[in-house]
């Protein structure tokens, strides 16, 4: 029973104390005025019966009701209902107006009114909650007041007072207060649920589903929550509504439902709170930044930033959501229904209210099922002391990782509902029967939302039944006032007046009197056991969370562990790995643990030392994947197993697994050493009873091990009912017998105590104590909570000694560790001890024990160390040393690491073979590379090398990873590094390796990866690195060069002066990375120069006599040595030369200041002066107008290449030249001049100045060319196709990869083959591929495709059919043009170029392409996505559309300029893109640049020389870092590596050599590709520097230098099967099903590491030679042959290699053995090839082939049969068909017809292109007679060579044609042959000397001379 009001106050206004603006209150009357002695009077009333603050009011305001809360010490909730009413007063500031003589000049502020109204309150104080009662209490005794009724006011608050009832129990109460009025009260029948009447479902009306759930959320995980609303009563409601559906947790933190304003300060408490505020104070709650705002009145929850509410796990949300929705809005699921039911109201409010707390209650039953199971019973007698294991509830639900779950166990609502519902014998309440018996029926029903709504109608009816237990309540009866008393009202309503308090103490004093009398009521205390409900176990399982664990994987671990009992050793090794992989899952490391559990005996199990170690690999390995939590308990299960198995090491000292498994978390997180206490001191206080009882509970415990938690299933049920039962009898015990088990229960504890003790000395002290390793791991304090933060300063500190043991620290240092284990040993003992009851001299006695345990523990473990040094160590593998190049140096020392297998297969045994990976080694970093050498981990391979290495300046990407690896160690963190030569190290370091190292180590390989200046990379600084880097200060050997750098800087400087004058007429626009230039000359203020003064342009004027050496240099750069050959013109001063040359060298950008990327010399049309260049160049970005860079021999087309036009050029580009022009006359002249130059380039062709001025390359019939026109009928309409699907034109289909594409290059090859009559000349044989139109290009201009492919068949004479007269020739020019620059510009038919807009790719698009490219060969991590499939992600990266599009478009070009008409590439700013087509163009086109020579000429001519950015693109230093690395170099190497593959026969160098290339280009090994521009070398004097300087001859600055060292040595650049062909086109295909991905990509060789650093490789193979050969003494066994390639370890084309390269070392390692000198492997290859030649010619059979490996016949698909050879004048073919032998008109020697059927298909050395062969005599030096030589005209390597004999292969003399000046008839000499004819003599004039020869007869000497004169005039 309870007292129904504890005090009845009267609270008025404080007229004394009014000061300022605030009022105050004070209690006026209070009854009793005496405090009850269990319940004192609460203190600050007045302050909450007005929360705004006490204030007079104008006018009376209607009487207010609202019930407050107040919280005493004890945490008892008070409830204070206020009625406040407004009683009239005269007006205090007037009479202190009327009492002060007021000053005439003052205003009164205003007008006061003469009457006010001051509040007064009734307040009724109760620990009861029942707000209706208390309302008609107070409002009874307002209306016995007001309206006078005859009871006295005396009477009705006493019977207030004095009015009993039941606090429960569910009675029904009538209480009258005597006036008349009749109330029921009834009772909830049970006290521990809450009461809501209808504020849960108020508050969900006004905030709304997901609101209220935030809130709850909020609540659950200690947020501050504060409620703001106008209404006090809807605070107190609101507040009250959260705690309900909070049941059956109970809020423990500060909770006030109305806040008076005066405490607001309240709300800047740090702790967690609920609590209402009124609206008025809104303004004050705004700068509260981590309070969450629930506004009622708006219906709004704010948030603030920074706080973060976890939510419910998800399924349970989603559920709830679901269900909150169906009980608040029943309407929402029919609201689609066709025939939606007549009404579907929602419930009343009351019902409603029930049904929503009903779902929280089904909530909670579903989170907090099984919580019993979880529970650790440590004490019974006296009180039950219980405690719950978080971490295996966590862990069955599978829920370690929620945070919602994770923070409520934690919270103090959470421990309370633990100390409030853990003892198991108490009463029950509804949650009880939930948990117990219903989690089946939640579990069935989860998924069906009706059943889950019938369940909680059920749970709401007993809810509602709980708080209204009678239906039909008897009729209420309570006075209310006669009429409202409103603002109508009598102004002299009387003051309430002052009680008598004797006459209301006096019913008090009676009331309790009789209380004292009254027999004291018993109530029945309904205590029973409460039941547990099902275990957790089985619900996990349906979840699926359990790992998947097949019975194959528990089998392999069952197996092991008896292998290795059984001393099976070898078996148990095998098996290893494949546990170590089980061990991952939980199953498998319960099974480990049973397993283990069976070999122990008496606490005891000796191993030996393999077993030993075994058994402890297995243990690190089980714990390292449990949490810090062990949720699963594992290492609850292998604490006693630990202290089991042991090894001896010597006389009496043994060593326990302990030992070593200390490295783990685990054993430093007290929650896990409390938990494990716990659960066995339940287990022997469970055993206590079980003894005392004699057993009969004891069945119970069998089959323990079914279920998870530690306890175990059954015990669990065991200990809890033992308990329940025993607090039962409890009361039924003597005073002995109670003692008796309390001392026997804690000693138990004590015991324990000690025990763990011990045990966690075990495993804290580690067993060198001089490295303390285990308690410094400074992350636990972040783990656990703050007091578990052990880490103290002394310890962090001593860490940095502990790595140098000769420091002399070590005796504080061990003192130190056992410390820090005597402080947590220590403080875990004051915690569970003082939990547990332990007495205070016991816990002093474990106090002093301590620290000895633990120095006894040391003394032991030092023995156990010692003897543990001596075991031979288990060797961690020797670190190998890496080989280095001469000049690189080791930065870092090798740091032991784990090489960590990426996603790629091979080398993880996944396809096969052993599992090369992991593997265990150091990686080392050079001033060059990065190195990983080391061994694999897997035993079977254990005597394998696994090299991985790149060069440090291709490292793209490098990210920190964290990787455990399922070894002994324990690895924390890792790196992993990608490098763009396609490799990925993925590190992890090892345990010896100090993260600071670690740090250290990503220092120095980012410095040396982004060096400030190119001057840092490895090619600079290779081999002196004592010196400072910019080494050329020193002495200028170079002299020339540095003056001509400096010239360069100054006439750069000058023009910058002068550009600023003419700034406002063009402003160039930016290039990308204008900020990171690091000369102070910035690229586009260079290029504005205006004219240099005329004077200046000439070479000698500018540049001194001591320059003239360096400009003679720039002379024999690659660019002139090709200009000459190719005829473009010559430096020579010969004037009679040059007037007719259509082309000269022009100097104009000697000193790089028209274009500073732009080479010095270039070719320009003769008509074109320098002055007209500088002013075009302004129209093209970057100044790179066009220049010609290619001719075509035959058709004298050239190739042109520019960077694209600025915006401002291209409209007047297109202006035809008559057209007015609207723009400034300045733009105007500059388009004409553009057009000028465009005609002079026409105009150098020779199609163009024909005398019949036919404008059509329909049929060249001219004397330059006679094709056949049949066959150019046929060749025409193939252009056209070719354009339109490189244009994108409208009837080609995209992505077609049909057979029809091979058909077509069947029929082009007949084409190209026709049947030739006698004299019609056959066009260039050609190889076709074919074009797939990527579907991207739109169509832009479609009529130049039609234009093209003219469907009309020409004349004859090749004249077009008059109809199509208008246009319908061919251009004279195409520009191959950026669609997006071209748009606008109209075109003029009569203009003789045009122009084709194309789509480029876009830098960035590379760059991104490249990226996934990588991605896909080299992938980080093995996946098992379909989408992440190698071919998948290789389409992704769009990698090969980007090559079709290069190559679709140089085949464009190929075949434009073989039909005669020139080509301008001017893409992007034509460094990139425009790069990339003009040198594929130059490959496909000119047979000499697939020869070494060549393709080292065309890289520096095209690459070097014209600028593309190496260094940019390449992200070479520091400040092109940001950039990124876009391949653009590459993606040229990969078209070209396409070519080869698809024309093999026709390249000298292998695809070998495009790899080395590839690798070296980024590997900054040579200087060849570093720097942007050759005006970047010469300032840095890389361009020329001088052979006979170098100063280490191993050194090689050049990497063509290398390749031309290497191959002398070795065939490995050499392609065996090059035969060309004079004057071949290629055609490739491009269609992306024809093209291959490169091998460069995907290969790698483990065994040796990247195979292009030559020397490294021969060096590591001799030394492996060198290590196996004394391993043969004994002879006699048979060695096998027989060797097992891998993949991805060894290197195939080494372990089989090629035939030929085979028979080549054969022979070689033959010469050695018998001692003769070496021959060079070319001389060996030439001679068997002109061996073969001669069998061939005896057998009188046709072969062609150079290759030992081709099929003869291959070659009539592949030729064709002709040779043109185009020469001045006269038309000139030497026919070397096959079936002419007999004509002898090809025939040099006449007596000879064997030759031409002996070069009918060219055979010859691949270092010689025969053009025209045969003998002549040469006149020897002054006195030497005329001598017949066999001499070899080479078109291609232009050059006339002879040799002794026809057969000899060793050449006598060269003569460079580029240096013949003359080609004359000549007279006989002296000495000359006999019998021969004058006509017959002809003299060679060079710039050196005059060579006479002499041939058989005047016809062969015509010819002869003629052949020379075409080579001549074609250069």
């Amino acid at each position: 029973m309870a007292r129904l009001a504890d005090y009845f106050v009267v609270v008025g206004y404080d007229l004394d104390k009014r000061g300022g603006s605030e009022g105050q209150g004070h209690i006026l009357q209070r009854f009793p005025e005496k405090d009850w002695e269990d319940n004192p009077f609460p203190q600050g009333i007045e302050l909450f019966c007005q929360p705004n603050g006490w204030q007079l009011v104008p006018e009376r305001e209607r009487p207010s009701f609202f019930v407050s809360v107040l919280t005493d010490i004890n945490s008892e909730r008070h409830y204070c209902a206020c009625f406040t009413f407004w009683e009239g007063l005269d007006n205090p500031q007037l009479q202190k107006a009327e009492a002060s003589e007021v000053d005439e000049d003052e205003v009164p502020v205003l007008v006061q009114p003469a009457q006010v109204f001051a509040p007064k309150s009734l307040v009724l104080v109760s620990r009861l909650d029942h707000t209706e009662v208390f309302r008609n209490c107070l409002g009874l005794i307002y209306t016995v007041h007001v309206d006078s009724l005859s009871v006295p006011l005396e009477t009705v608050i006493g019977n207030l007072l004095t009015c009993v009832i039941p606090v429960a129990g569910g009675s029904q109460r009538t209480i009258t207060l005597g006036a008349g009025d009749r109330q029921v009260i009834q009772t909830p029948i049970n006290d521990s649920l809450p009461v809501s009447g209808s504020s849960v479902a108020h508050l969900f009306r006004q905030l709304g589903i997901v609101n209220v759930l935030y809130l709850f959320c909020a609540a659950l995980t200690e947020h501050k929550i504060l409620f703001l609303s106008s209404s006090y009563q809807r605070l107190t409601d609101a507040c009250r509504a959260l705690l309900a559906i909070m049941f059956p947790l109970k809020y423990s933190f500060t909770y006030v439902p109305i806040l008076p304003g005066k405490l607001l300060e309240v709300l800047s408490t740090p702790t967690p709170f609920i609590i209402g505020v009124n609206s008025f104070f809104r303004s004050e709650t705004q700068e509260l930044l981590d309070v969450i705002i629930a506004d009622l009145d708006g219906g709004t929850v704010t948030i603030p930033e920074c706080v973060h509410i976890s939510l419910l796990p998800d399924p349970l949300l989603q559920q709830t959501q679901t269900a909150l929705s169906m009980v608040l809005d029943p309407e929402l699921e029919i609201a689609d229904h066709a025939f939606p039911p007549s009404s579907t109201q929602p419930s009343t409010l009351k019902i409603q209210d029930k049904e929503i707390r009903a779902v929280f209650l089904w909530l909670f039953g579903q989170l907090f099922h099984g919580y019993r199971w979880c529970l650790h019973i440590i004490r019974i007698h006296p009180e039950p002391v219980i405690r719950f294991h978080k971490a295996a509830f966590l862990g069955q639900r599978a829920l370690t990782e929620d945070d919602f779950l994770m923070k409520v166990l934690d919270g103090m609502a959470f421990a309370g509902f633990i100390s409030e519902r853990g003892p198991p014998y108490r009463p029950t309440d509804l949650f009880d029967d939930l948990i117990a018996n219903q989690v089946e029926r939640i579990r069935q029903e989860e998924c069906s939302p009706h059943k889950v709504m019938n369940h909680i109608k059920e749970l709401a009816e007993q809810l509602f039944k709980n708080e209204n237990p009678y239906p039909v309540v008897a009729m209420h009866k309570v006075q209310r006032p006669a009429e409202s008393p409103g603002h109508n009202e009598p102004k002299n309503l009387a003051i309430f007046p002052p009680l008598d308090d004797v006459t209301v103490q006096l019913f008090v004093d009676h009331a309790a009197a009789k209380l004292k009398t009254a027999p004291p009521m018993v109530k029945a205390e309904l205590n029973g056991m409460v039941p547990s409900g099902p275990p957790l176990g089985d619900i996990v399982d349906r979840h699926g969370h359990v790992l998947a664990n097949s019975a194959r994987r528990l089998e392999v671990v069952r197996n092991c562990i008896t292998y290795i009992f059984d001393n099976k050793m070898l078996e148990a090794k095998k098996l290893m790995p494949a546990v170590l992989r089980a061990l991952k899952g939980r199953a498998a490391r319960v099974c480990l643990t049973q397993e283990l559990n069976q070999h122990v005996l008496q606490n005891r199990a000796v191993l030996d030392d393999q077993q030993f170690d075994y058994i402890v690999r297995m243990m690190n390995c089980t714990l390292q994947d449990c949490s810090h939590m062990d949720e699963h308990g594992i290492a609850a299960i292998l604490l006693p197993l630990v202290t089991a198995f042991c090894r001896k090491l010597g006389a009496g000292i043994t060593q326990f697994a302990y030992s070593c498994v200390q490295e783990h978390m685990v054993w430093t997180n007290m929650q896990f050493w409390e938990a494990m206490f716990y659960s066995d001191v339940q287990n022997h206080i469970r055993a206590l009873y079980l003894e005392a009882d004699g057993g009969e509970l004891s069945t119970s415990s069998h089959g323990q091990q079914e279920s998870g938690p530690a306890a175990g299933g059954q015990e669990l049920l065991g200990a809890l009912e033992l308990a329940s039962e025993q607090s039962r009898l409890w009361p039924t015990l003597s005073k002995e017998q109670q003692s008796e088990r309390v001392q026997k229960e804690e000693s138990t504890v004590f015991s324990q105590a000690i025990h763990y003790a011990n045990r966690m000395s075990y495993l804290l002290l580690p067993l060198d104590t001089s490295k303390n390793r285990l308690l410094n791991r400074s992350g636990i304090g972040d783990v656990e909570s703050v007091s578990n933060s052990y880490v103290t300063n002394s310890i962090a500190g001593s860490m940095a000694e502990s790595y140098d043991t000769e420091s002399g620290f070590e005796d504080a240092e061990s003192s130190d560790v056992a410390n820090s284990v005597v402080r947590f040993i220590n403080r875990f003992v004051d915690k569970v001890c003082n939990e547990s009851g332990v007495t205070n001299e016991h816990l002093k006695a474990l106090h002093t024990m301590i620290p000895d345990i633990v120095q006894m523990h040391i003394e032991t473990l030092d023995a156990v160390h010692r003897e543990s040094k001596r075991l031979p160590p288990i060797q961690k593998p020797k670190l190998l040393r890496p080989i280095l190049l001469a000049g690189e140096e080791l930065v870092m020392d090798g740091m032991r690491v784990h090489l960590i297998s990426d996603g790629r297969e091979e080398a993880t045994g996944a396809l096969g073979g052993p599992a090369l990976l992991p593997a265990e080694g150091a990686i080392f970093l050079t001033t060059y590379r990065l190195i990983f050498k080391g061994t694999p981990n897997d035993p079977l391979v254990g005597e394998q090398v696994v090299t991985r290495s790149f060069p440090i300046a291709s490292l793209t990407k490098e990210k920190r990873i964290s990787v455990s690896l399922s070894m002994d160690q324990f690895i924390q963190e890792g790196l992993q590094l990608r490098s763009c030569t396609f490799q990925l190290l993925k590190i992890a370091f090892d345990e010896e390796v100090a993260s600071d190292l670690a740090e250290v180590f990503r220092k120095h390989m980012h410095k040396l990866r982004y060096p400030q200046h190119v001057q840092g990379t490895f090619a600079f600084t290779v081999g002196q690195s004592g010196k400072t880097l910019v080494e050329h200060k020193t002495k200028d050997k170079n002299q020339s060069i540095k003056t001509l750098s400096k010239n360069l800087v100054k006439s750069a400087k000058r023009t910058i002066g002068r550009q600023y004058v003419t700034r406002k007429k063009y402003s160039p626009p930016t290039w990308e990375n204008r900020s990171s230039l690091q000369s102070e000359l910035d690229e586009d203020e260079i290029s504005v120069s205006e004219e240099l003064d005329q004077g200046s342009l000439t070479l000698s004027s500018t540049i001194r006599s001591s320059d003239r050496q360096t400009m003679s240099n720039v002379v024999e750069r690659a660019c002139c040595r090709d200009y000459q050959r190719l005829g473009l013109g010559t430096l020579s001063n010969s004037l009679t030369r040059s007037k007719n040359e259509p082309f000269r060298i022009s100097t104009v950008n000697r000193m790089y200041t028209v274009c500073r990327s732009y080479p010095g010399l270039l070719i320009v049309p003769q008509s074109i002066p320098d002055s007209t260049i500088q002013r075009i160049s302004r129209c093209y970005r970057q100044n790179r107008f066009p220049v010609v860079c290619w001719r075509n021999s035959r058709t004298k087309a050239v190739l042109l290449r520019s960077a694209g036009l600025h915006a401002k050029g291209v409209v007047g580009f297109f202006k035809s030249p008559n057209a007015p022009s609207a723009g400034p006359s300045q733009a105007d002249s500059t388009s004409l001049e553009q057009e000028k130059y465009m005609q002079a380039i026409i105009s150098s062709m020779p199609s163009y100045c024909e005398p019949s001025g036919r404008n059509t390359l329909g049929g060249f019939t001219s004397t330059h060319m006679s094709t056949s026109d049949s066959s150019d009928k046929l060749r025409q309409p193939k252009i056209g196709a070719l354009m339109k699907q490189v244009m994108g034109g409208k009837e080609d289909v995209p992505g077609t990869f049909s057979r029809g594409a091979l058909g077509q290059r069947a029929r082009v090859i007949s084409l190209s083959q026709p049947r030739v009559s006698g004299k019609a000349r056959n066009p260039p044989g050609g190889k076709w591929g074919s074009i797939r139109g990527s579907g991207r290009l739109s169509a832009y201009n479609p009529e130049v495709g039609n234009r093209l492919s003219s469907k009309e068949s020409p004349q004859p004479n090749g004249g077009p059919s008059e109809a199509l007269f208008l246009r319908q020739q061919r251009a004279y020019l195409y520009i191959i043009g950026d669609k997006t620059q071209l748009k606008g510009g109209k075109q003029d038919s009569f203009q003789q170029w045009e122009v084709v807009p194309i789509e480029v790719c876009d830098v960035r698009q590379v760059k991104n392409s490249f990226k996934k490219l990588i991605k896909a060969c080299v992938p980080s991590s093995a996946t098992s996505e379909p989408s992440m499939t190698f071919h998948r992600c290789l389409e992704e990266s769009e990698w090969m559309c980007l090559l079709h599009r290069v190559l679709q478009v140089s085949v464009l070009v190929v075949e434009l300029l073989d039909t005669g008409s020139s080509v301008m590439v001017s893409l992007e700013d034509g460094w990139d893109v425009t790069t990339q087509v003009v040198s594929l163009v130059q490959l496909l086109s000119d047979p000499y640049y697939r020869t070494f020579d060549g393709f080292r000429l065309l890289v520096e001519k095209e690459w070097l020389s014209f600028g593309h950015r190496f260094s940019h693109r390449g992200a070479q230093t520091l400040a092109s870092q940001s950039s990124g690395f876009t391949p653009v170099f590459l993606q040229f190497l990969d078209c070209v590596h396409q070519i080869h593959l698809q024309f093999p026969m026709e390249f000298e160098f292998s695809q070998y050599y495009l790899k080395f290339l590839a690798y070296h280009y980024v590997s900054n090994r040579f200087r060849t590709f570093l720097l942007d521009s050759d005006y970047e070398r010469i300032e840095l004097g890389v361009l020329y520097e001088e052979k006979g300087e170098r100063k280490n001859p191993q050194v090689c600055k050049s990497v063509w230098d290398y390749i031309d060292r290497l191959n002398k040595k070795t065939p490995i650049f050499f392609n065996y099967m090059f035969s060309p062909e004079d004057e071949e086109v290629l055609r490739p295909y491009s269609f992306i099903s024809n093209l291959k991905v490169w091998d460069f990509y995907t290969e790698e060789t483990l065994s040796e590491g990247p195979s292009y650093d030559w020397e490294l490789v021969q060096r590591g193979r001799q030394e492996r030679l060198a290590e196996e050969v004394p391993d043969k003494p004994d002879t006699t066994t048979p060695k096998s042959q027989r060797h097992i390639v891998w993949p991805c370890y060894d290197s195939r084309s080494r372990v089989v290699p090629d035939a030929i390269t085979k028979l080549l070392q054969d022979l070689q390692s033959l010469e050695a053995e018998l001692g003769l000198p070496p021959e060079k492997w070319k001389d060996t290859w030439d001679k068997i090839k002109a061996n073969q030649r001669a069998e061939a010619k005896l057998e009188n059979r046709p072969s062609f082939n150079s290759s030992l490996l081709m099929s003869s016949n291959m070659s009539h698909q592949r030729r064709s049969q002709g040779v043109y050879l185009p020469e001045s004048g006269v038309g000139s073919s030497i026919n070397l068909a096959m079936d002419r032998e007999t004509s002898t008109t090809s025939t040099p020697v006449a007596g000879r017809p064997s030759t031409s059927t002996l070069y009918s298909q060219f055979q010859s050395t691949e270092s010689e292109n025969r053009s025209f062969e045969g003998i002549l005599f040469k006149k020897g030096a002054l006195l030497k007679p005329w001598k017949p030589r066999w001499f070899v005209l080479d078109k291609t390597k232009h050059q006339l060579r002879y040799y002794e004999t026809r057969q000899d292969k060793e050449c006598k003399g060269v003569i460079e044609l580029a240096e013949v000046e003359s080609v004359i008839p000549g007279t006989p000499t002296m000495g000359a042959p006999k019998n021969i004819e004058e006509k017959a003599f002809f003299d060679l004039k060079t710039t050196k000397r005059v060579y006479n020869f002499c041939a058989q007869d005047s016809p062969n000497a015509q010819l002869w001379m003629d052949s020379v004169q075409s080579c001549l005039s074609d250069a």
